[in-house]
């Protein structure tokens, strides 16, 4: 058995310059195929029917302060009718110039999101920040105690 450790010039492994892109597609395959799964989950498109809140109401003031939008986008501050111009210093007779008690904001069913997103740009306009939405105090649902067993947190 005899044996040459030295090689032949015919025996050298030629050099190749071409890259090998079998693996480069298949990377790319992959990463397409989990863009494709990820993409529709990023997107959210639900309908919203927004519920009456059965939450447990806060103790009110001793004399709160409402703002009224009516069915026919007039405003009111307390029970008196006020023209949007005067909103300010109708709140001011109210609260004696503090900015910082709570308005509580009521509209009627009928009003839609954009006026009342306007008597709420009204009430920030004249320095009244603590804003808070008045709504129908709703009774729990069967179905929505079931899950919870009843058990209020």
């Amino acid at each position: 058995m005899a044996g040459s450790l030295k090689r032949e010039p015919s025996d050298a492994v030629e050099e190749s310059h071409e890259i090998n892109v079998t693996p480069l597609i298949d990377v790319m395959l992959v990463l397409l195929i989990i863009f494709m799964v990820a993409a529709p989950l990023s997107t959210v498109d639900v309908a919203v029917d927004l519920p009456a809140s059965n939450a447990q109401p806060k103790p009110r003031p001793a004399e709160p302060i409402f703002i009224t939008v009516k069915a026919d986008l007039t405003i009111a501050v307390g029970n008196d009718s006020v023209p949007r111009e005067a909103i300010k210093a109708a709140l001011d007779a109210k609260t004696k110039g503090d900015t910082e008690q709570r308005v509580f904001v009521r509209a009627d069913k009928s009003v839609d999101y954009g006026s009342l997103m306007e008597a709420m740009n009204l009430l920030r306009i004249a320095g009244y920040l603590k804003i808070g939405l008045v709504g129908l105090e709703a009774a729990p649902r069967a179905d929505a105690d079931a899950g919870t067993g009843g058990a209020t947190p």
